[in-house]
């Protein structure tokens, strides 16, 4: 059980700071009379190292603050400056790092090395503070900080990781509320050039009419709720967001509700799953020369009073929304910027986004456990952290329950994900999504945003684990809900299985000029309508087939093939066909035709194989008008008591058979041979 300390770690005043380093009298005197915060801010830029690269739009690290957090006020005729202006210190451990955050006055705090928070929690920050980053790997680790009610705080060059509780994907759980960092009626604030990844709920929230904030060159990663703005009726927060870098996330990037306010250009957002960019409430955005590939629902503007501005984006592999209600407002009314060309961006923001000198080091096997012992504490976080490594990871999974929706992204090549035990049963992937599900802002989830796991990167191997769509039916009514799809080549699913219901497993021909190649051996599957689909080829080989009893006259169909030029289609060999349900009430297939596409050919051949009683003749169906004979949907050599031939039963020509095998199917020009290990 975890428990919020906060109180004990604003309290720590009385903490030995014999550890605590301050900067020489001279160099704190030269900070004190200098009344320039750009003087201050060089300073520090070169405590830090920091190079001095730019861009069209300025310099990559920039020495005073940016965006909305730049705006003046009467209090702040400079906008932004943190802790210009006071003493400077160095912590090394939480209790340091409260007792300092916490004083009255100007400050510059650096952090050195790893700071352990624990229990995710939070510690508090006064006004008028700098708190960054020094040396190799500055991090807060499993804690954040919380701006309540403060002003003109600038955090810089940190990693914030690991606060996740494991298990608790969702960020429901009443113990875990650990952001990385929480601002609650706060202003002025420049949020710049840090990590955040692993985190128990928000990775930085913005809160309760909190305004002139800035959040920039950041990297949010491998998280389900990433950037949160709002909690507020009012509508006054004013934010900029830039250059950031949103890769494996899920949702919130940002979710951003009553914001009179908001500019968001030059992020670069690759693989958001459930959405982007959304403006909520009466929301007022600009975004701009901004990239958004690999995702779902780009962007959104969800209320009748919500606004987006939509300029310059570039969208790549992004299926639903990319909403744009017309002008809002014009950022140069405020502060003065120069968009860097979008074509540039996703260049800029991968090498210079995050702390300087961040070394992140991927071994070749990995853990996830949900008990602490791992590597990681989630299996999205392991693949993430794999698709940023220059060599094949595998990911080796111990028992229990993952509760979670994980994305392969195109690009995590050779990757592989095993459960420990090598048995299936002890390692489960589960989530409850159903294509037709609304979500909260209208439209489906569809095939591509219901499942639990979706493999988009070639080369991907999946061993010794349960995949499972755990909707129910029952109580909310038929859909499709996808366990696995599949969309890159040479993928192999060994000793895997997939449960669900209707469209367990979608086997995608994906988007290359040869359709998807996927070998499943030693596997089980399980769903009762058209449970193994799609454009793809498959072998799926010595597996079990299960056919769910839905009580009815028909009880389903096995697959629905939709084979696309270029593609083999479906070889069911070697394998076993079973089911409860009534004898001759289920087909073994039926042709899909995507949209009456007429170019489609789909192909389905079951050889070698058992076939239980369940199985009825014909063993093919029509569908959606297109009948089963006009399509290759052939048996050869099958047995048991499902089995047959003659009318409704075709079977394949001798030379047939020497053209249907998993050689034939799978080897292509790369010569792939997955089954000689």
């Amino acid at each position: 059980m975890r428990h919020r300390h906060t109180a004990r770690l604003v309290a720590a005043a009385g903490a030995p700071l014999l550890a605590l380093t301050l900067l020489a009298p001279g160099a704190q005197a030269a900070e004190a009379d200098s009344p320039d915060p750009a003087a201050a801010g060089s300073a520090l830029l070169d405590r830090i190292g920091a190079p001095g690269t730019t861009t069209v739009d300025g310099p990559v690290w920039s020495p005073v603050a940016t965006g909305f957090a730049s705006t003046a006020t009467d209090d702040l005729p400079h906008g932004t400056t943190g802790g210009a202006g006071g003493r400077t210190v160095v912590v090394r451990d939480a209790d340091q790092l409260a007792e300092q955050a916490a004083s009255a006055g100007p400050l510059t705090i650096l952090v050195r090395g790893e700071i352990v928070v624990g229990d995710g929690d939070m510690i508090e920050v006064a006004s008028d503070k700098t708190i960054a980053g020094i040396g190799r790997d500055p991090e807060i680790v499993d804690g954040g900080l919380f701006l309540d009610e403060v002003s003109n705080v600038i955090v810089r060059n940190l990693t914030f990781r690991d606060s996740y509780v494991a298990g608790d994907w969702d960020g429901k759980d009443p113990d875990n509320d650990n952001d990385g960092i929480r601002l609650d009626t706060s202003s002025h604030v420049w949020i710049d050039h840090n990590e955040f990844t692993r985190l128990g709920d928000g990775q930085v929230d913005v809160r309760k009419d909190s305004t002139a904030v800035t959040l920039s060159w950041n990297q949010f990663r491998d998280h389900n709720k990433t950037v949160g703005v709002g909690w507020t009726d009012n509508v006054v927060t004013t934010i900029t967001m830039h250059h950031n870098e949103f890769s494996n996330t899920f949702q919130r990037n940002a979710s951003i509700d009553n914001v009179a306010a908001g500019h968001l250009y030059n992020n670069w957002f690759s693989g958001q799953t459930h959405y982007g960019t959304m403006s909520r409430g009466a929301s007022q955005l600009v975004v701009e020369s901004s990239v958004y590939e690999h995702g779902e629902d780009a962007i959104v503007a969800k209320d009748p009073a919500s606004r987006v501005d939509s300029r310059d984006n570039r969208f790549t592999n992004i299926r639903g929304r990319k909403d744009d209600t017309g002008p809002t407002f014009d950022p140069s009314t405020f502060y003065p910027y120069d968009a860097d060309p979008v074509g540039t961006v996703a260049a800029l923001v991968g090498a210079h986004a995050g702390p300087l000198g961040r070394d992140e080091t991927v071994k070749r096997r990995v853990t996830v456990a949900l008990d602490g012992t791992g590597d990681y504490a989630s299996i999205g976080a392991a693949v993430g952290a794999a698709s940023r490594a220059a060599h094949p990871v595998e990911v080796v999974v111990a028992p229990g329950v993952y509760r979670e929706v994980v994305r392969i992204w195109p690009g995590t090549d050779d990757l592989t994900i095993r459960g420990a035990t090598r048995d299936a049963q002890d390692v489960v992937i589960s989530y409850d999504l159903a294509a037709g599900q609304t979500k909260f802002y209208g439209g489906t989830w569809g095939h591509t945003g219901s499942p639990t796991v979706s493999v988009l990167a070639d080369d991907v191997t999946l061993r010794d684990v349960t995949i499972e769509n755990a909707y129910d039916e029952a109580a909310n009514g038929g859909s499709q809900a996808l366990a696995l799809r599949t969309s890159g080549d040479r993928i192999v699913l060994d000793g895997v299985r997939l449960l669900g219901n209707q469209d367990t497993y979608l086997a995608d021909p994906g988007s290359k000029p040869t359709p998807s190649r996927v070998w499943m051996t030693d596997s089980y599957v399980e769903g009762d309508v058209d449970f193994v689909y799609g454009g793809g080829t498959l072998v799926v080989e010595d597996s079990r087939i299960h056919s769910l009893d839905r009580g009815q006259e028909v009880n389903g169909y096995v697959a629905a093939p939709a084979t696309v030029p270029g593609g083999r289609g479906f070889l069911f060999v070697d394998s076993r066909f079973t089911s409860d349900a009534a004898a001759g009430s289920v087909f073994l297939g039926r042709p899909w035709h995507p949209s009456s596409n007429p170019l489609v050919e789909p192909s389905m051949v079951v050889r070698d194989s058992w076939l239980g009683a369940h199985v009825g003749t014909p063993a093919w169906s029509d569908m959606s008008g297109w009948a089963w004979e006009d399509d290759f949907l052939r048996e050869h050599r099958n047995d048991g008591p499902g089995a047959g031939t003659g009318d409704g039963r075709p079977q394949l020509s001798r030379a047939e058979a020497r053209e249907h095998t998993r050689e034939a199917y799978l080897s292509g020009a790369d010569r792939w041979r997955p089954w000689r290990g």
